[in-house]
């Protein structure tokens, strides 16, 4: 006997709770390095409370910081440029009918000059939001697919997943400058005084084994930290995926965007390694020298247009389909 149907309630209860998870792995990552660093160098486990602190403080101001100002800098980064009813009417209509379905207020509403159909949100909360879109994306989508596309970004804004990212990517960017911090220090005999010391009084032995043991986790935690970043991005796209859903009530408009923006061969050229993760679909396409060496922002979009079909009891793509075989 099959199993019932998934709804979108549920993907996005699951998604949600993947995501906190996710998050909470990060941030016992960055603990357990900034209390190890302390207690490897201190050789006592009150030196790591200390650092543990500093390490959370440090975390928050740079938090408060790129909570204020970040969204404005991806705008500008972007190239975007605010739009009027006269410039862009239906897709200002189609951001006020879905916030009002989203219950959020309409975001500000900008237009990026790029052929390549593409669209992202960015903003701290519903009352400081953006969505910017590209000129390929009005020409190339029709309404019902514009309509799919635009609640997935507001769902981003309705989920706080700007706010979820940013201290996700604060948290990841600390693990990793206090991991070269300490492997800077290390490298450099910062703590061949003190392993001297130890030694004289019969505690090196157990300070050096700490030691080793703290730098295999600063080699490891950034990557670790990294790859729980992206998978954290993943699933914040599947929960805007099913958000959409909810809002539109029409999965088969987003599964149509999705499968007309990723088999586009524009090259969105104001797209980089530090805003890719923003847009609906990754606008850093596998054939792009800038694409090489980097790891996955976004989920494959045979899972995510199988997941949408699955709402639907319909036939899931084949990945191995010759028709499927350029996409992410």
């Amino acid at each position: 006997m099959t199993g019932a149907r998934p709804t979108f309630y549920h993907q996005i209860a699951v998604n949600r709770r993947r995501s906190v998870l996710l998050t909470l792995i990060v941030a016992g990552l960055l603990g357990l390095l900034g209390f190890g660093i302390g207690f490897a160098v201190g050789g006592d486990v009150v030196y790591g409370i200390p650092v543990l602190v500093g390490v959370v403080l440090l975390t928050f101001i740079v938090s408060v910081g790129t909570y204020f100002a970040g969204d404005g800098l991806v705008l500008a980064a972007s190239q975007a440029h605010e739009v009027t009813d006269q410039q862009a009417p239906q897709l200002l209509n189609v951001v006020r009918e879905l916030s009002m379905a989203a219950g959020i207020p309409p975001p500000r509403v900008y237009l990026i000059d790029d052929t390549a159909p593409n669209a992202f949100a960015t903003g701290r909360d519903p009352q400081h939001a953006s969505v910017a879109v590209t000129t390929g994306l009005l020409e190339k989508l029709d309404r019902e697919e514009l309509q799919g596309v635009i609640g997935h970004e507001l769902s981003h804004v309705r989920n706080l997943d700007i706010r979820f990212t940013l201290m996700v990517a604060v948290l990841v960017g600390s693990v990793a400058l206090l991991a070269d911090m300490f492997l800077r220090f290390s490298f450099w005999g910062g703590m061949s005084g003190r392993s001297r010391s130890r030694d004289s009084s019969g505690g090196g032995g157990v300070q050096a084994i700490v030691m080793l043991l703290v730098l295999l986790l600063a080699i490891l935690a950034p990557i670790a930290a990294r790859l729980v970043q992206l998978a954290v991005s993943r699933e914040r796209e599947y929960l805007a995926d099913a958000s959409s859903v909810e809002i539109t009530r029409n999965p088969y408009g987003l599964e149509s965007a999705l499968l007309k923006i990723s088999q586009d061969k524009e090259v969105l050229e104001v797209a980089n390694r530090a805003t890719q993760h923003l847009y609906i679909v990754n606008p850093i396409k596998a054939f792009e020298a800038r694409a090489q060496g980097l790891f996955s922002t976004h989920p494959p979009i045979v899972d995510r247009v199988n997941r949408l079909r699955a709402l639907t009891g319909s036939q899931p793509l084949d990945p191995e389909s010759p028709d499927l075989a350029t996409l992410d």
